[in-house]
């Protein structure tokens, strides 16, 4: 299992925090989810010990028999902030990373049909795949990034990140006027359309653009 922290491949590694995710970012993954935009972002968390690196394998848990893949592009906090206003949102940020979130889709459709939490459907252990930390000074605008995942060589998702309802800017002002961000927090900033279905076998490769890859594999439990 993982140690719990961002390997960045330069310098010291940093203590995962709190992962914060995000619902609906991408319009036409709204539209395929049959979900409404929202005016603010809609958050949920996963625990860091739902995290695995690259070379790792997803873990299809016994309590689940269809699992669902979602690419997104992981924003690392590099300090302590509060009520963080937009234009200054990117000075609170370490890096970037690749990020997959996840989600136990037969869990989440009876959670949602009930009213209940996601957190059963988010939160397995390997639930989790992140790429190594891209230092932020890499990185011109985070807000155009290509964006794709491979399934067993097969394209599945591909978008950029321009296409995010919300800004990163927003993102971090919104979500640091509820909770405090930490060093070390890590925001996923949703998935754009192309969502589907994983199973015992596949192997999974992440990119964004140039800067970063992910690829990890899918085992039973």
């Amino acid at each position: 299992m993982t140690n719990y922290i961002f390997k960045d491949n330069t310098r010291s590694n940093i203590t995962i925090g709190k992962i914060i995710c995000l619902a609906r970012t991408y319009r036409k993954h709204a539209e395929e989810m049959h979900s409404n935009i929202t005016e603010n972002p809609l958050l949920f968390l996963k625990p860091s010990s739902s995290v695995i690196f690259n070379g790792e394998s997803i873990i299809v848990p016994r309590m689940s028999k269809y699992l669902h893949h979602e690419v997104e592009l992981g924003v690392v906090i590099g300090k302590k902030c509060k009520n963080v206003l937009q234009k200054d949102a990117l000075e609170y940020v370490l890096g970037y990373l690749l990020a997959l979130d996840i989600t136990a889709r037969d869990i989440q459709s009876e959670a949602k049909k009930n009213g209940w939490p996601w957190t059963i459907a988010k939160g397995f252990d390997t639930f989790a795949p992140i790429s190594n930390l891209v230092y932020k000074k890499e990185i011109k605008d985070p807000n155009n990034l290509d964006i794709s995942l491979k399934i067993n060589k097969e394209i599945k998702q591909s978008s950029n990140t321009k296409y995010m309802i919300y800004s990163i800017e927003r993102i971090i002002e919104f979500i640091s006027e509820i909770m405090t961000l930490e060093k070390g927090d890590l925001i996923l900033t949703g998935t754009p359309e192309g969502i589907g279905e994983i199973s015992e076998g596949d192997i999974l490769e992440a990119s964004l653009g140039d800067l970063c890859s992910l690829k990890v594999d899918v085992k039973s439990q």
